[in-house]
């Protein structure tokens, strides 16, 4: 599910920066982010978060590289929905999910 889910929201991403829609992409691209951030947990414990919270504390504790990944993008994810978002930024989260489909061997 985690990699099906990656891959849907990451080529909705796509087809909403494709558009000029930024906001709608950096949502997609955050959770695109997020469901290969979970699958990396998985991979590696055995388990997957149940909420933001847990997330960023499994990933602080044992996986910093994707918790700085997370960090750094979750407020720019929040923003989205009072700010308009610009293709720079939503470059940058993009290039975020593909660090962690690297880290996950998933191809998006």
């Amino acid at each position: 599910i985690l990699i099906k889910t990656a891959k849907e929201y990451f080529d909705s991403a796509e087809d909403e920066f494709k558009r000029e829609r930024y906001n709608s992409a950096v949502v997609l691209y955050f959770k695109s982010l997020v469901s290969l951030a979970d699958l990396f947990i998985l991979q590696k414990t055995g388990n997957t978060p149940s909420s933001h919270t847990e997330r960023f504390r499994i990933s602080q504790e044992k996986f910093p590289e994707v918790y700085n990944l997370l960090d750094k993008d979750f407020p720019f994810y929040q923003s989205s929905y009072i700010q308009i978002m610009s293709k720079e930024l939503a470059e940058v989260i993009k290039n975020d999910a593909k660090i962690m489909a690297e880290k996950t061997q998933v191809e998006l």
